[in-house]
């Protein structure tokens, strides 16, 4: 039998390349999420005072149940960041807004 230090409980951690240019990430400060029966779409821009329109960095399409995973996953770090670090507050919880900068109201 093969021992692979995980006592069977737990998958062997994924191994992945990174990029340099990947590595180095992008500045997002808005995302936009729309979906089909089919697909999830998470557009990801920056908006900052003095840009005329919002900008998206990057597009990820995703199966519902790898977005209802990501869902999953998010949750799950941000309560381990939370016990860290303490309570994230967001102002206007109950509110959602299409920008960080200014009174703009749409759904993000």
């Amino acid at each position: 039998m093969e021992d692979n230090n995980n006592n069977g409980n737990q998958p062997a951690p994924l191994q992945m390349d990174l990029k340099p240019e990947i590595a180095a990430g992008v500045y997002s400060n808005l995302a936009l999420i729309s979906h089909s029966h089919s697909d999830f779409v998470l557009d990801f821009a920056r908006i900052l005072p003095g840009m005329p329109k919002p900008e998206v960095c990057s597009r990820i399409i995703l199966a519902p149940e790898h977005a209802k995973r990501l869902l999953g996953a998010l949750q799950e770090n941000i309560h381990k960041y939370e016990q860290e670090f303490g309570k994230i507050d967001v102002p206007g919880q109950g509110q959602r807004t299409i920008a960080p900068f200014g009174n703009h109201k749409g759904e993000a």
